[in-house]
């Protein structure tokens, strides 16, 4: 009886207890300004092209799990065709997602030796599905603490602004480091992917940088298609064959209860500041590289399934579906797949959005970036 008590507290009350878990109760503290050349510190990136590959996350490529076999050649898509090519020239920024979840501050400390050693890891497991790139740059950020996300206190939006000035200055020495006629990707997941938003309407949108962007990823990032995207200067990625445009997704097992999901995306408005409530949610299908569609498991060229300890994983090819929901605007991926012990309640797989699709997202990108030099020949 007292365990069904427990459970039955930690159903109706979940969000109560996470806000009080998770959510600092102690002032915000101003951020110091980074130093001038801060940035050009090999140390203040967890992946750049200076660093030796072996030591860089961004650059580890996952095996093909033993005993898995391909999809058959009749399945193949443009996607997978781009996969076997020759990759050209691009340069990828990436925003790693939330690895601080202190209540002692509001952005992570860039010593805090857990939240980096997590932030590395979700570089290798994130970043990596970009390792086909001539460059990539993966930023470490004082990021906002988890908590930030579960409220509405002035000091959440205080530390989303602090870590953002981070990201913002880290991408203008990317700019400028990177050679003038290659193309970029912008990427980034959770925390990652707001940043790309705030990047794409704050500091592309509408300047001659927009121009170079082959393909923006804003990955677990609720984006309306009415009152957040017509602001954002980017079209969404609605054919496989497209360039310069923008994806999102969120990822959902079955049954999927997206209660929490939807109260947080209609409670929030949307970037031209009328209410996102009730409004499509913006779809980008992994598998068939269009928005709204569905696709079968057979589609998926790579599932990347971590080990216990996060130290490694494989790829799985055919082992994940997925199909948006006309109703809610997730993706819903089927079945609940075995991935480890951070699926979310409710069936919510955030933590897996781009290892479920690992291997698809490695070749779209190539396709979109092909896509954007024939554009430009």
């Amino acid at each position: 009886m007292l365990v069904i008590a427990v459970l039955f507290v930690l159903r109706v009350y979940a969000e109560e207890l996470t806000e009080l878990a998770l959510v600092p109760d102690v002032q915000f503290a101003e951020q110091a300004p980074l130093a001038d050349n801060a940035w050009q510190d090999p140390a203040m990136w967890f992946s750049r092209p200076s660093m030796d590959p072996a030591n860089d996350p961004a650059r580890w490529q996952p095996a093909l799990r033993e005993g898995s076999a391909p999809p058959p050649a009749e399945e193949e898509t443009a996607q997978a065709d781009s996969a076997s090519a020759e990759a050209p020239r691009f340069a990828v920024f990436f925003i790693h997602p939330t690895s601080f979840m202190e209540r002692s501050a509001w952005n992570a400390p860039l010593d805090d030796e857990t939240s980096q050693a997590r932030a590395r890891v979700m570089v290798r497991g994130m970043a990596s599905a970009f390792n086909r790139a001539s460059e990539i740059w993966a930023p470490r950020y004082r990021q906002a603490t988890y908590g930030a996300f579960l409220t509405d206190a002035p000091a959440a939006g205080q530390a989303l602004d602090a870590a953002y000035r981070d990201v913002s200055e880290a991408f203008d020495f990317f700019v400028d480091s990177v050679p003038d006629d290659m193309p970029i990707v912008i990427a980034g997941h959770s925390q990652g992917g707001y940043h790309v938003v705030r990047l794409l309407l704050d500091r592309i949108k509408g300047t001659p940088l927009a121009d170079r962007v082959a393909v923006a990823y804003a990955v677990g990032m609720p984006i309306s298609v009415q009152t957040d995207l017509p602001e954002l200067g980017l079209p969404p990625c609605a054919t496989p064959l497209q360039a310069g445009c923008l994806a999102s997704w969120a990822s959902f097992a079955e049954p999927a209860d997206t209660g929490q999901y939807l109260r947080l995306y209609n409670e929030t408005p949307g970037i031209n500041g009328a209410s996102r409530s009730g409004t499509p949610i913006l779809c980008f299908n992994p598998l068939t590289g269009t928005l709204n569609q569905a696709a079968g498991a057979e589609r998926n060229l790579g599932t990347l399934v971590p080990q216990d300890d996060l130290a490694n994983g494989d790829l799985v090819p055919g082992a994940v579906p997925a199909r948006c929901d006309p109703a809610t605007g997730v993706l819903l991926i089927g079945d609940p797949p075995d991935l480890g012990a951070y699926v979310l309640p409710g069936n919510n797989y955030h933590v897996y959005d781009i290892p479920l699709f690992w291997a698809n997202l490695q070749a779209d990108v190539v396709t979109r970036v092909e896509a954007w030099q024939a554009a430009h020949s």
